[in-house]
Formats: C-alpha cells, sequence, structure tokens
C-alpha cells in the first residue's frame, strides 16, 4: 500500500554493527515519526546487508556500492553489485564517488584507483538505470569533470544526489546544472558554515540526511544518530531558508520520490 512519509532520511547506515543491538527500536522511532529511509552500502559485504535489512523491513530502502576510501578494492565485483543492483529494494548506486582527505601513500595511485572504481559504478547505475548516491571530499573537481564528461554522453539517464553536500555557492550551481541534487546532515544545526547553500539551492533539489550514526544533530551531539533525528535536519532547513516547515518537509519528500523511485513509495 501507499504511505504518506512526512520526512526521508535519504542516507543513513542501519544496516552497520553499530545498530545490531536495537534495530528493531531505531525503525520502530522512525516509523512512528512517519520517515522513509534509504540505507547506504560502502562495500560489497555491507550492500548485501543493506539489501536484506531492506528487504525485511518495510519503509527501508538500499543502496549498493563500494566507498571511494575502501582502499583494499582495486576491483569491483561487478556482477556481483550489478546483482544485487536489480533487487526490489535496491534504489540506487553508491555511495561512490572521490575522497581526497587524508590520502596516504602515493596519491597520484590512490587518485587513480578511485575514479576507476567510481567510473565502475556509474557504469552500472547506468546500465541498471538507477540514479548515483555521491560521497565527494575536498574532490568536487574531479567529481564535476568525471561526471559532465558522462553527462555529454548519457544526458538525462545520469542523475543521483551529493550526499553530505560540504561546497559553497559556486560549486553547488554546477552540480545543479547536471541535475544532480544535494543532500545536508545534521552537520548544519551546529554550524553557519553551510547556511548560504542551503538558501541557494533551489528547493526542488535539496534532500535531508542523518549520514547515521554519525554527525547527531542538535539537541542529540555526542549520541549514536538515527534516522528519527532527521526531523532536526529539515527543521533547519526550513529555518534558514524561512519557509514553513510542512511545505519544506513535504517538498523534501517528494523530492526523495521523484529522484530515488520510478512510482509511489509503497510500505
Amino acid at each position: 500500500m501507499t504511505h504518506n512519509y512526512q520526512y526521508f532520511d535519504i542516507h543513513a547506515h542501519v544496516h552497520g554493527p553499530e545498530f545490531e543491538d536495537d534495530i528493531a527500536g531505531v525503525l520502530s522511532r522512525a516509523k512512528e515519526a512517519g520517515i522513509g529511509i534509504i540505507t547506504v552500502g560502502t562495500d560489497e559485504e555491507s550492500s548485501a546487508r543493506a539489501v536484506s535489512l531492506a528487504e525485511a523491513h518495510g519503509g527501508v530502502w538500499a543502496t549498493v556500492g563500494v566507498h571511494p576510501t575502501d582502499t583494499k578494492t582495486e576491483n569491483i565485483n561487478k556482477e556481483l553489485l550489478t546483482g544485487l543492483a536489480k533487487r526490489d529494494r535496491t534504489i540506487s548506486i553508491g555511495e561512490c564517488g572521490l575522497d581526497y582527505f587524508r590520502m596516504k601513500g602515493d596519491e597520484a595511485a590512490e587518485k587513480a584507483r578511485q575514479k576507476k572504481i567510481f567510473e565502475e559504478q556509474i557504469e552500472i547505475a547506468l546500465e541498471t538505470n538507477l540514479p548515483l548516491m555521491i560521497h565527494c571530499r575536498e574532490a568536487h573537481e574531479d567529481v564535476l569533470s568525471i561526471l559532465q564528461s558522462k553527462k555529454r554522453e548519457h544526458g538525462g539517464k545520469l542523475r543521483g544526489d551529493i550526499h553530505f553536500f560540504s561546497g559553497g555557492i559556486d560549486t553547488a550551481k554546477r552540480y545543479l546544472e547536471l541535475d544532480f541534487s544535494l543532500s545536508f546532515t545534521g552537520v548544519i544545526t551546529f554550524t553557519h558554515d553551510y547556511d548560504e547553500a542551503v538558501a541557494y539551492v533551489p528547493l526542488d533539489m535539496i534532500m535531508s540526511e542523518t549520514d547515521c550514526p554519525y554527525v547527531a544533530p542538535v539537541p542529540y551531539r555526542g549520541k549514536r544518530n538515527e534516522p528519527s533525528y532527521v526531523v532536526e535536519v529539515v527543521k533547519r532547513i526550513a529555518e534558514i531558508r524561512q519557509k514553513p516547515l510542512p511545505l519544506v518537509a513535504e517538498t523534501l519528500v517528494e523530492n526523495a520520490r521523484r529522484t530515488f523511485f520510478d512510482a509511489n513509495l509503497t510500505a
């Protein structure tokens, strides 16, 4: 049946070990608050766990992918990830992308490795007609260059979200020109560094996430983050934009629907 979600946490890691002991309670609190959840794979093993969790619980969907900092991965298992991507509860490829923060060893070789596995996952997204869940840290120029090249080749089939967006207005504009949405975390509740970007991005191109168990928002800082806390992120987006909370919340859910689902969200 169709469920009318009040909020959507488009990037969580509730299949992770931090939630093993109380996953039922975490999902129950999210359900009571009317929150849909996308739980995000970061390597082949966690992607399989994300899909299994999504298949076992209503209101949860999965992404499958390999995080750029997973340095043990030189070549992705395309057959495995493509198989997981075709499962009914999988709605995105990622999180994938580039991360040049705290690189060790041969930086040129590491950048080349990351670009290779990023482009391999873009190909899976294109082949399976799924949007991308992109991670980018201190690598916007290279991420943009890759996406711009793929966009020229594939047009509207290349789509997705820049998760945990941490750039300024100029960088946001360049992603928006590629029709990629931008999502924000609880960080916006305790720093003003991203207020300008939150205010700048068109309301129909912005989404909310927790990235739990990390970066819990005010008033939960220092605690393990969880999907029910995404409400605080949406509240802050509404405050920054000076718009009514119900309007912002409804629009962000619709944005998730449009970006990650072909039809109405089902329980």
